[in-house]
């Protein structure tokens, strides 16, 4: 058996897979009409393949990464270089996160969501231009599901120039739709692993690390509540799935500290579709001060062409939207479909009784989930406050200086990418293990150094520590935080 071993990854493979129809639990959504209709579950998978086809010693390690409000998970955790740009020292930027971990031994699973990307969105959800808001309409919070889309946005293409009553009047989805997503793919990812990597002489992957980003995060924190029912609706014991979860990262993640731990219930928004441009997909790069598109004071934090190659992968995963918007229906300008919903579930009491290793990353330049004060504290600070000292195993804070929401596939240009000599410490983390040597890369080389040191030790660490607060510094330099 051991002449048919080897642990070096010598390639990786990219494969989409959808769930097994499911029908969703009559209940868990908030509008009845939606009860007991089959959907499907889109997951994106990248995996290590090793030298000579063989199998590795053990299963590699597994890892779902959960997304944010807007970018579904194939382009937010697969971004693809832009084409013809490279890397400042040359060559290529690499800046997919499942391509990193795969070539460090990971097996990573990125599913869109239901409403998002390829996964289902019901004709009468978000298939139905007309259930973008109307003027009458109420929201919960009008600077994340503004009013009036159809008529500012649709007016033209599609609704070639009538408003539309909504076919639906809630919004799409309660947190616990997706907790219930999340607790489907941790089971598809760990036997896919164990399928993939049978031939292994080591025990089979019994457990998964976790990563939510943005509003994902918050999808995290809610599915690793060991008091949360889902209404009746869960798969299998709230402790039995728990206890398939390793270790968890949260990165940019929201996190209302004093914020209702279950569904209020609000009845808002009343529509279940919200759109965003290709200008609402690229203000995740905007800093404090920055104009939209423009840089301010961390140079090369936005990687030429990746705001395009975000937006061009996100149409790709669009299956409608892509046709809708602008004032010429034969060249629609694409619109980007998410869902609405009810933020509950992550606050200081949920945060409060997590058992697991916990990564929190944060950019110290996110303008969208703000790193001011929430609370007292900022919300990155807050959060990880609110992780229990005593009980945590491990838990570890990262501030990463120049690094915006878009942390994920943020770079570095110039001369503030090279630590200055009379830095003590001279090398930053996250130069990649294939490869890149000094200057920075940027956060995104930063985010990944982290992840794959974080999963793949014996025990979770970053830069060789299981706990502490720490800062990354405009040269990716990391420092414990004073």
């Amino acid at each position: 058996m051991n002449e048919q071993v080897t642990d070096v990854v010598e390639d990786v493979e990219r494969r989409d897979y959808w769930l097994d129809e499911f029908e969703v639990p009559p209940g868990l959504m908030p509008d009845p009409q939606f009860n007991e209709l089959k959907a499907q579950i889109q997951v994106h998978r990248v995996r290590p393949k090793y030298a000579n086809d063989k199998s590795p010693s053990e299963p590699p390690p597994a890892v779902v990464l959960i997304h944010g409000r807007t970018v579904p998970g194939p382009v937010a955790f697969d971004l693809r270089d832009p084409p013809g740009v490279t890397a400042p020292g040359g060559g290529p930027l690499k800046l997919s996160v499942q391509e990193a971990l795969a070539w460090a031994g990971i097996d990573t699973f990125a599913p869109s969501l239901l409403g998002y990307g390829k996964s289902t969105r019901f004709d009468k959800g978000l298939d139905d231009p007309g259930n973008a808001s109307l003027p009458s309409d109420r929201t919960l919070i009008p600077g994340i599901n503004p009013l009036d889309q159809q008529g500012r946005m649709l007016l033209v293409n599609p609704l070639a120039g009538q408003k539309r009553a909504h076919s639906s009047t809630y919004r799409f989805a309660r947190t616990d739709v997706w907790v219930r997503d999340i607790d489907q793919v941790i089971n598809f990812a760990i036997d896919q692993t164990n399928d993939a990597y049978s031939d292994s002489p080591g025990p089979p992957q019994r457990e998964v690390a976790l990563v939510g980003y943005s509003l994902g995060g918050q999808h995290v924190g809610r599915m690793l509540y060991a008091r949360n029912p889902l209404g009746g609706h869960q798969l299998e014991p709230r402790g039995r799935i728990i206890e398939k979860v390793s270790r968890v990262v949260f990165v940019n993640s929201l996190f209302v500290a004093e914020g209702p731990t279950e569904d209020p219930e609000l009845g808002l928004p009343t529509f279940p579709l919200t759109l965003n441009d290709r200008s609402g997909s690229d203000v995740i790069w905007r800093m404090s001060g920055e104009l939209l598109g423009c840089e301010a004071t961390c140079s090369g934090h936005i990687i030429p062409g990746t705001q395009e190659q975000v937006w061009c992968q996100t149409m790709e995963q669009e299956t409608l939207g892509r046709g809708w918007g602008g004032d010429d229906p034969n060249y629609p300008t694409g619109l980007n479909r998410a869902p609405t919903f009810s933020g509950y579930g992550w606050n200081r009491e949920v945060a409060g009784r997590l058992r697991k290793p916990t990564l929190v990353m944060q950019g110290l330049e996110d303008t969208v989930v703000p790193t001011g004060p929430a609370t007292g504290r900022a919300i990155y600070d807050a959060l990880y406050q609110a992780l229990p000292p005593a009980a945590m195993p491990n838990k570890v804070l990262v501030q990463v200086q120049c690094a915006s929401h878009a942390l994920l596939w943020e770079g570095c240009a110039g001369a503030r990418c090279t630590p200055p000599p009379e830095t003590p410490e001279t090398t930053p983390y996250g130069d990649p293990p294939w490869g890149r040597a000094a200057p920075w890369a940027g956060p995104h080389a930063t985010f990944k150094a982290a992840l794959i040191e974080w999963i793949t030790g014996d025990r979770p660490t970053f830069n060789g520590n299981e706990n502490g607060s720490f800062i990354v510094g405009e040269s990716g330099v990391a420092r414990a935080a004073s």
